[in-house]
């Protein structure tokens, strides 16, 4: 048995195998999934907003069945994954009357943050059927902003959590792994931006990315807990050239391996991708080396 295990930052001793098989032990009716959330009880492994790390406790109990650690009960219930086997979001009506002049002919825009409201349905809908990618269902902490305007959508924006090992933007924070480890949660990843197609106004991409960055850090502590220090996203250059981002004050970090978080190879198996950040404190280097 190795000296310690590691599952997503958390680091699992032989005495936490031995307590782990002693809960199971104490607990033999309980399901894998009631399992899961009375040892994170048991450990008090919780969210920044208090909210116990299930999933994530589920997955470390998994591996270290797999390896032979310990002996978890039988399946009782295969679920479909809602990641990979999900109804497509649906298409919405909507006026897609052209809307084009200027930046201040389009004002007042407002940027509404809709996860877990009403209106998340039109957000994932507007994703799967305007984005050149599609909707992705995020993982782990995340936010999803409608922008509106004239009484009607105008544009979609997506955050969720930051990649945890991403070279350029870890030169850039200076931060050493262990800072990393803990404060990876102070950063926020732009999965997405979407304008509508039928939308063409000038320097509306940019205007919407500052009115974005000043709010983020405040609706991302009123969902989580936390604020957020940094912000980052991908350019594909084949496709963009990011101008909104650099017209925005972003700043270009570096460029991506190409070989992706499950590369076996160290080969490049993907497009390379420019890679830009915000600080969105002037300490934010500060903040997040602390250990």
């Amino acid at each position: 048995m190795p000296a310690e295990w590691r599952y997503r930052g958390r680091v699992v001793t032989g005495e936490d195998i031995i307590f782990i098989r002693q809960f199971i032990a104490q607990n033999p009716g309980a399901s894998r999934r009631r399992l899961s959330a009375k040892l994170c009880e048991a450990w008090q492994w919780k969210q920044a907003n208090g909210a116990l790390r299930d999933m994530v406790c589920r997955g470390l109990l998994l591996m270290l069945h797999r390896a032979g650690e310990i002996e978890l009960p039988p399946v009782r219930q295969v679920s479909l994954n809602p990641f990979v086997e999900r109804e497509r979001p649906a298409p919405v009506l909507l006026d897609t009357t052209p809307i084009a002049g200027t930046l201040g002919a389009l004002q007042p825009i407002e940027l509404q943050q809709v996860r877990r409201s009403g209106d998340e349905p039109l957000f994932n809908s507007l994703m799967e059927h305007y984005h050149y990618l599609g909707y992705e269902q995020p993982v782990g902490e995340h936010l999803k902003y409608l922008a509106w305007a004239l009484g009607r959508p105008i544009a979609c924006l997506a955050w969720s959590s930051a990649p945890r090992h991403l070279g350029s933007r870890d030169r850039y924070i200076g931060w050493n792994a262990e800072a990393r480890r803990r404060n990876i949660r102070f950063l926020a990843y732009n999965t997405r931006f979407l304008i509508l197609p039928w939308v063409q106004v000038p320097h509306l991409a940019s205007h919407l990315l500052g009115k974005m960055t000043r709010a983020l850090s405040g609706d991302w502590e009123r969902m989580y807990g936390h604020p957020v220090y940094f912000a980052e996203t991908f350019i594909d250059p084949g496709r963009f050239r990011g101008t909104c981002y650099r017209a925005a004050n972003w700043v270009l970090l570096g460029h991506t391996t190409g070989r992706g978080k499950n590369d076996r190879t160290n080969k490049p198996n993907r497009p390379i991708k420019e890679v830009l950040g915000l600080p969105l404190v002037s300490r934010f280097r500060e903040l997040l080396s602390q250990l």
